[in-house]
């Protein structure tokens, strides 16, 4: 079996009793440990990092009262401690506030003196505790849980790490008996991922990242304990991208999201815009009492040119602040590209192939053409779209301008694609190009090598396939596909033969994009062309595929099941 970070299961295998997690094993300690609750993000409230304040609570920093309504809201408190040196800082909280403990119960607090006494019972700050904060879990996963006779009896989906520490604790109690269904992704500290495959991967994973990062559990919600030269040497690893940015209490993130910044050794940073354009400026830094700070200089680019305070370093972020309401979150990310170049560019486009993930011409949303259609960049200056199985071909080439790098397509019948696109993005597995009005989005897809791809891919072509379930919502439209026949071919064409023998043909793509997808395309021949969209897949055997349409909040809007005929 096999999961991803998305909302559903996907079934492949039945596990075997060797996967099944014993008791008292290490690995089993491990998973607990990596599920418990990490209270070291709100410490600079309740001085403590095995348990955490419920959100929302009410404080008062310095005489001012705040209602604490997300995490980001803990840097209020901070930019309140810090606005000046000399003062003493006081910050009372107003009971009673639920507390969360490390194994996830949940207590209510009438006073500051219960507060206090469930703080001693920590870790002292930057104490080792036996909770592991370097290595998450992408949920949902899931168990298969057995018998005596190790016939699996139920499946159990879990959704976070409360649910998990909970299921871990019945094993370890011997209440059940249970097997992790994989493959499973991990998420480290600095937001990379690494997928597992069975209990040995899993083990040596988490022990490999659990002392990889600062856990910072420290009462100060910054990071004071890093040096100066730790943190240049953190702003140089890898590209930054602009998550968040607010300048003199105004928020301009839609201005400058996916800005990247690039810090140089030598004390250059660089800016690259949506626009493709770069612009050059100085940066330095220097440690003081109260932290880190960033300075940086731009002729052309005023809103970033501040001396910016660091007040925190997690996961793969930072997150800078100055007085004024003045705050930008970086985000690290290793992947992007940011000198381009021409052969750089071409190269990554000749790798694989490449999906239309969006695009919009003319403020007009035009991706839903290109469902189950990748595109081949070749060696020769050819590029084919894969279409019902056939290759439409037509002509590309990368040309320098300017302003960056353009990406020239020439696909006859084709007019979305067919224009000059300026590339603003570009990473291993992305690429963003812009044009007037014009903007598209090509993700990579690379099925060689990926098996649960590979073994979708011989599920399909293996049988004909019937509707056996189409609801939208509460309502039942399975009988508007009854006697049709549907066939998946290796080319990735599809073919429907109806109830009269007529031909419904399409285009089909099992893609992996943070989980498992199944590409449809039927065009506009009914009944089949409500069924266009890039499904979701929740389950997979040889006999039946549960495939699922979520809504942006995670709802289930659709269903569709096929079963073979």
């Amino acid at each position: 079996m096999f999961t991803s970070c998305q909302k559903e299961v996907v079934e492949v295998t039945n596990p075997n009793e060797a996967e099944a997690l014993v008791a008292n094993s290490e690995l089993t300690t491990l998973i607990s440990s990596t599920s418990k609750m990490d209270g070291s993000k709100d410490n600079i409230i309740d001085r403590a990092s095995c348990m955490s304040v419920e959100l929302p609570v009410t404080v008062i920093a310095n005489g001012l009262e705040i209602t604490i309504d997300s995490e980001e809201d803990y840097q209020v408190i901070k930019a309140i401690f810090d606005e000046f040196e000399d003062d003493q800082d006081s910050l009372q909280i107003i009971f009673p506030i639920t507390i969360v403990l490390a194994d996830h119960t949940e207590i209510v607090v009438e006073n500051r003196d219960a507060l206090q006494n469930l703080a001693a019972e920590c870790q002292g700050e930057n104490q080792p505790d036996d909770d592991i904060e370097c290595i998450d879990f992408q949920y949902p996963i899931s168990f298969s849980v057995y018998n005596t006779d190790f016939q699996v009896i139920n499946n159990v989906t879990i959704e976070n790490d409360r649910q998990l520490f909970r299921f871990i604790h019945r094993v370890k109690q011997g209440e059940v008996f249970a097997s992790l269904d994989f493959p499973v992704t991990m998420e480290l500290a600095d937001g990379s991922t690494v997928v597992v495959h069975n209990n040995l991967e899993l083990q040596n994973t988490i022990n490999d990242a659990k002392d990889s990062c600062n856990e910072d559990d420290n009462n100060n919600f910054h990071d004071h304990d890093f040096t100066l030269d730790r943190l240049n040497s953190l702003l140089v690893t890898c590209p930054w991208v602009v998550h968040d940015f607010d300048r003199n209490a105004v928020n301009l993130t839609d201005q400058y999201r996916e800005f990247v910044m690039s810090f140089k050794e030598d004390g250059v940073v660089k800016v690259r815009a949506r626009s493709g354009d770069v612009l050059t400026g100085k940066w330095t830094t220097r440690l003081t009492d109260n932290g880190a700070l960033i300075k940086l200089e731009f002729d052309s680019l005023v809103d970033f040119s501040l001396e910016w305070y660091v007040y925190d370093i997690e996961h793969g972020r930072i997150k800078l602040w100055a007085e004024g309401g003045n705050k930008i979150i970086l985000a690290k990310n290793c992947d992007i590209v940011f000198d381009q170049t021409k052969t750089r560019i071409e190269n990554y486009l000749k790798e694989c192939f490449w999906r239309v993930e969006r695009l919009n011409i003319l403020g007009t949303d035009k991706e839903s053409d290109y469902i189950g259609t990748p595109l081949k960049f070749e060696n020769d200056g050819v590029v084919k779209l894969r279409v019902k199985g056939q290759l439409v071909t037509g002509t590309w080439e990368v040309l320098e301008a300017n302003i960056g790098f353009v990406l020239q397509i020439h696909i006859d019948g084709r007019p979305d694609l067919q224009l000059e696109w300026l590339v603003t993005f570009l990473e291993a597995d992305l690429i963003k190009l812009v044009n007037i009005n014009n903007a598209m989005v090509l993700k990579r897809f690379c099925p060689d090598g990926d098996n649960d791809i590979n073994y979708i891919n011989d599920v399909m072509i293996s049988s004909n396939w019937q509707v056996a379930l189409y609801t939208e919502g509460d309502v039942d439209k399975t009988d508007n596909y009854f006697m049709y026949s549907i066939n998946f071919l290796e080319s990735g064409a599809v073919a429907v033969t109806d109830p009269n023998n007529g031909l419904i043909d399409g285009s089909w793509l099992a893609y992996r994009n943070e989980g498992l997808f199944l590409g449809l395309n039927f065009g506009i021949e009914p009944p089949f062309q409500v069924i266009n969209h890039r499904w979701k897949i929740t389950s997979i055997s040889q006999t039946r595929i549960e495939l699922k349409d979520f809504s942006s909040t995670g709802t289930v809007e659709r269903v569709l099941v096929l079963e073979v005929k």
